[in-house]
């Protein structure tokens, strides 16, 4: 399949132009193919991955953390060399997309972290770099915070951390992968949430989430950002027919 094809495709599904305000260069960021027979999906771009990729012999990279951030590369040597020589010499392109693929209304993050819960009614939550990327639902009944992060523990494979009490009956949830922050807890306790579910837990959250009385389930920033990678790979294969894998590389952050 043409690689032109596949970055059209998903420059549109994900819709890229919405997110002017991106840090990250979104899409292609690296051009070294044509054709594409096998994709390789993970969450960060990082010589550990493209390795891999050269190993199994994919055309295609697509990562949620790509290489290419603002400005930066200003420079083509040390670890920016390292990994720009092996893609180029295997003819490995790389395509990336951050608040994209947090923000999509179905293969994002963030509903996909929604999905697994089954909330209802959901509505558009955290306004980040000028577009909504989060979501705020409830759960068909209230449920434990302790079982809820079991269930989350099951599906991502991680080890979740909770702030708050775990015997808390919770009803309405908001949802943040990766890192929130204070805004994200701040914006959760004026919705009246009674949770916040997000990647992960700083130091400077930690009083104010006690002060809010917000209790929160940290899932670790790589884990609670698997999912969008994975639905998008999932999506290509159904769509296109075209062989796909994922490569798990867990930070444990």
């Amino acid at each position: 399949m043409k690689l032109e094809k596949i970055v059209k495709y998903l420059d549109t599904e994900l819709k890229l132009a919405d997110f002017p305000s991106d840090v990250s260069n979104n899409g292609l960021q690296i051009e070294a193919c044509t054709e594409v027979n096998k994709i390789l999906f993970g969450v960060d771009g990082c010589l550990e991955l493209f390795e891999i990729a050269a190993e199994q012999k994919a055309d295609l990279v697509i990562v949620h953390h790509g290489i290419s951030w603002g400005g930066n590369p200003k420079r083509f040597s040390g670890y920016v060399g390292k990994r720009l020589n092996l893609m180029f010499q295997n003819n490995i392109s790389l395509y990336a997309a951050h608040l994209p693929l947090d923000a999509h209304a179905e293969l994002g993050n963030n509903a996909q972290l929604c999905k697994i819960l089954g909330l209802e009614h959901l509505n558009k939550f955290f306004e980040y770099a000028g577009v909504k990327i989060g979501y705020i639902g409830d759960l068909p009944h209230k449920m434990l915070l302790k079982d809820i992060a079991a269930i989350f523990e099951d599906r991502l494979d991680t080890k979740g951390k909770l702030h708050g009490d775990n015997d808390s009956l919770i009803k309405k949830i908001a949802v943040v992968s990766g890192g929130g922050g204070m805004e994200s807890l701040e914006q959760a306790a004026a919705a009246d949430a009674d949770l916040l579910i997000t990647g992960e837990f700083c130091h400077e959250m930690y009083h104010l989430q006690q002060e809010l009385n917000i209790p929160v389930l940290s899932l670790g920033h790589y884990a609670s950002e698997t999912v969008g990678v994975k639905a998008v790979m999932n999506d290509l294969n159904e769509k296109f027919g075209i062989s796909v894998d994922f490569a798990d590389i867990p930070t444990g952050l």
